[in-house]
């Protein structure tokens, strides 16, 4: 039985959107290099602890943060919030649930303001803030423009063991579902769930957690993706290249992951769709259909799977991982005993079966 978390009687904080996501690093020239010289991420400021970068579009003073630090790890998953007083809601929400709260009026990273940070329920470091500085939109500084362009921070992605429980926890907090994978005995594997009018601010994906599965920075197109394929080949650093370029069944969006120096995972991503009406429907895929993650119907890796980057405590240290009981996605799909399913004939049957570990 999954033990859900209590739904506080205070309104939940009004949240916008993902804003920045903030990375421990081991190596930050290593790193800089890497999200500067291969990416193209835009510093905003940086000194000898910390940079602050920012794709295109971006308008507050970071999307990123890359900290020094001895263990590559997540400190911040942070969501703008519409008001400043919506802080203070997220500050009173957290304290009902009972959890760990720290709150800075000056904020904790350069260039946010006000902010409160909280050990969520699900042991992920949550951030809520509003007050921002602004810096130089670069739209249109086409001369700066690369081949490859990240424009927009798209979502985040979390590990965590019980899917339900977390999927029932971000409803709470106003979250919506767009998409999510099951299987015909109810076991959910997935879920994306949105506070843009996109697929996901954030995924929650079954595993052992709390985990960073990944973030993503959007491009405008998939020519944009390849591009950076060709640069990481170019600059004999493909192996960097975990999974991809493809496209997915969910969120329909063409994608790419890649590891940077330090193994935390990167999605570059383009072409999902609208979710803003109110009567959105949710789409829930069959986990043994093998277009659900690649619509190609090209097998995951198993890394993909397993492999993903610690979380912080307030205190800044490494949150312990709990086990997932359930099913694991991977051990349903691939392997000798993992056939999925391509297409289901008249009556219903499926059939196309491939091996998940087929490479």
């Amino acid at each position: 039985m999954t033990d859900f978390v209590p739904t506080p009687t205070l309104p939940a904080p009004d949240i916008v959107r993902c804003a920045y996501m903030e990375i421990v690093v081991t190596d930050l020239a290593r790193s800089r290099a890497f999200y500067v010289d291969v990416l193209g991420l835009h510093v905003t400021e940086e000194d000898d602890e910390a940079i602050y970068l920012r794709s295109l579009e971006e308008f507050i003073h970071h999307n990123l943060v890359l900290r020094k630090g001895p263990v590559a790890a997540v400190a911040a998953f942070a969501y703008r919030v519409k008001s400043p007083a919506e802080v203070d809601a997220a500050e009173a929400y957290y304290r009902e649930l009972g959890c760990r709260t720290e709150r800075r009026a000056n904020g904790f990273t350069k260039g946010v303001g006000d902010s409160v940070r909280v050990e969520d329920p699900l042991g992920f470091p949550y951030e809520f803030f509003y007050d921002v500085e602004h810096v130089e939109r670069l739209t249109q500084r086409y001369d700066l423009y690369s081949a490859g362009e990240l424009v927009r921070l798209d979502h985040f992605n979390q590990v965590t063991p019980d899917v339900p429980r977390g999927r029932a926890y971000l409803e709470d907090l106003g979250f919506r579902v767009s998409e999510d994978i099951q299987d015909a005995e109810g076991v959910t594997y997935a879920v994306w769930m949105h506070r843009k009018q996109t697929v996901h601010d954030t995924a929650l994906t079954g595993g052992n957690g709390p985990r960073m599965h990944h973030v993503a920075f959007a491009t405008h197109e998939k020519h944009n993706i390849i591009q950076i394929c060709d640069k990481m080949g170019a600059l004999r650093i493909s192996d960097r290249i975990e999974r991809g370029p493809g496209r997915h069944g969910v969120s329909n969006a063409f994608y790419l992951y890649i590891l940077d120096p330090d193994g935390h995972r990167i999605e570059i991503y383009c072409q999902d769709y609208y979710t803003g009406d109110p009567d959105n429907p949710t789409i829930t895929w069959d986990v043994h259909d093998n277009q659900r993650r690649d619509w190609w119907g090209n097998p995951v890796v198993p890394s993909w799977y397993t492999e993903a980057s610690l979380v912080l405590d307030l205190d800044g240290n490494p949150q312990p991982v709990t086990e997932r009981e359930e099913k694991s996605e991977m051990a349903v799909t691939v392997g000798a005993d993992g056939f999925s399913y391509t297409r289901r004939d008249d009556d219903g049957v499926a059939e196309g079966f491939k091996l998940g570990a087929q490479l």
